[in-house]
């Protein structure tokens, strides 16, 4: 047998034996270096005498195990594991499953077995560093919640999505099938939740748009520090439940790990068990398949403590639907194109101009509620129009302005009266300024001419009246 052949141990051996044949060693100080007893030493010694090599190699190399299973049982496991239905199985759950037909084989083995019949697939994935963070320490301390979009039926029925909720600490799962991925989805598996075990401490969500709120806050929300919420985080800061928004799907690793989980396991134990629509499957999940799941995946928490709060009488109402109206001057409210006409009996509440809260439960019923009492009302038919009130409004008063013409000895009608310098400029242009200013009647004063040219006008004495200045051109 050639070197390359031989284990770490053996080969060892080997460089012992070439010292000893070179006399380079004695037999006890190879003993001692092999770490065997002088008599097995001398065996070792004339084994290697005998067959060279090959006489270091284990007898054993090479031969069938002792404790190897049968031939028969090896032939029947791949037999049953190279039926289609079973195609997709990996060696662990085909394991389960071939212990349920009292088929004994370690996944291990299995996997073996289907790697030396070329039978298993080998994957190889890239991995990627992830940042480990420990599980929280009490049941209900933080609950993980996601939609798993699968063809779970296999086409045997319509497409769904498997609404998951998984536990941090002790991965206690409640599960639900529905049609889509939706606030409804979303409030109903939790309160199934809430109902059996309490309310959690905080909710371990993505960032789908049922739980985040995309839109711009308002005036009044900026002003009071808060930001848009869903309906469904809306319901959660009632409830007192902190509403975690994970940043990328390993952030919520765990329901994640448990969605790969379930498409892979309950899509096959679907399967056998024949079923194709949700009803079944919601039946089969309950009954039957959570129970052994958690008894199987299950574990405990650090600590015995369940954090869990207690279910608040009106869970059913906070998970709801809500919006604010304005209540009209006829006492009505109008939401989602439907009108509600308020009871007369809250007359002295004086809700006109004021806001009321329109919410609307899952199962259909309307409630209008004002500070946190609920209001009577009746729904008006479809397609009444409310009556409008009338708008008084301020008769236009028309203002004409009463055009009048000077009469011919109006004082604006004597030359230059009026006019601007531009006038004046075209008088002394044509050297006309001297009879112009003769013709309005302008008498010597005695004084030098001013700089226009025009006479300066006479100071009128004290015991004179002084002229009125209205109408006179200003130079």
């Amino acid at each position: 047998m050639e070197t390359l052949t031989m284990s770490r141990k053996e080969r060892a051996r080997l460089t012992i034996m070439t010292g000893v044949t070179d006399e380079e060693l004695t037999l006890v100080q190879a003993a001692q270096l092999m770490g065997v007893s002088y008599r097995q030493g001398k065996r070792i010694w004339q084994r290697y005498q005998a067959d060279g090599d090959a006489g270091l190699v284990h007898r054993l190399r090479g031969k069938p195990s002792a404790r190897r299973k049968p031939a028969a049982l090896r032939e029947q496991a791949l037999a049953l594991y190279a039926q289609e239905r079973y195609a997709d199985f990996g060696p662990t759950l085909m394991a389960e499953q071939l212990a349920k037909a009292k088929l004994v084989v370690d996944h291990e083995t299995l996997r073996r077995w289907r790697l030396a019949a070329g039978q298993h697939p080998v994957r190889r994935r890239k991995q990627r560093h992830r940042q480990w963070r420990e599980r929280k320490p009490s049941f209900g301390a933080m609950v993980q919640l996601d939609g798993s979009h699968h063809d779970w039926f296999e086409g045997r029925g319509p497409r769904c999505v498997l609404m998951v909720m998984v536990d941090d600490a002790t991965n206690r799962m409640r599960a639900r099938f529905f049609e889509e991925e939706t606030t409804h989805a979303s409030y109903d598996v939790l309160e199934g939740w809430v109902r059996k075990h309490g309310l959690p401490a905080s909710l371990y969500v993505d960032r789908d748009s049922i739980y985040r709120c995309e839109g711009e806050p308002s005036i009044a929300q900026q002003l009071a520090g808060k930001q848009p919420q869903t309906q469904f985080g809306r319901a959660m800061e009632q409830l007192g439940v902190e509403l975690i928004l994970a940043n990328s799907p390993q952030a919520k690793g765990r329901v994640e790990r448990m969605n790969g989980t379930l498409q892979d396991r309950l899509v096959k134990e679907l399967r056998l068990a024949g079923i194709s629509d949700m009803e079944s499957g919601n039946r089969f999940l309950e009954g039957k398949y959570l129970r052994a799941f958690h008894r199987q995946f299950g574990r405990a928490a650090a600590s015995a403590v369940d954090v869990h709060r207690e279910v608040p009488r009106n869970l059913s109402e906070v998970l709801s639907w809500e919006a604010e109206r304005v209540v009209q001057s006829d006492w009505t409210v109008a939401c989602e194109g439907k009108r509600y006409q308020l009871d007369r009996q809250h007359e002295a509440m004086s809700l006109v101009r004021r806001k009321v809260v329109v919410r609307r439960l899952r199962n259909g019923r309307v409630q209008l509620v004002h500070r946190d009492k609920q209001l009577k009302w009746r729904a008006l038919p479809e397609g009444t129009v409310r009556k409008q009130m009338p708008v008084k409004r301020k008769a236009r008063v028309e203002r004409v302005k009463k055009q009048t013409v000077p009469s011919a000895d109006h004082p604006w009608r004597r030359p230059g009266v009026g006019a601007g310098r531009s006038y004046w400029n075209g008088i002394r242009a044509r050297g006309e300024l001297v009879r112009a200013a003769a013709r309005l009647g302008a008498r010597d004063s005695g004084r030098p001419t001013l700089r226009s040219g025009l006479p300066a006008s006479r100071t009128p004495s004290r015991g004179e009246r002084k002229p009125s200045n209205k109408g006179d051109i200003l130079s």
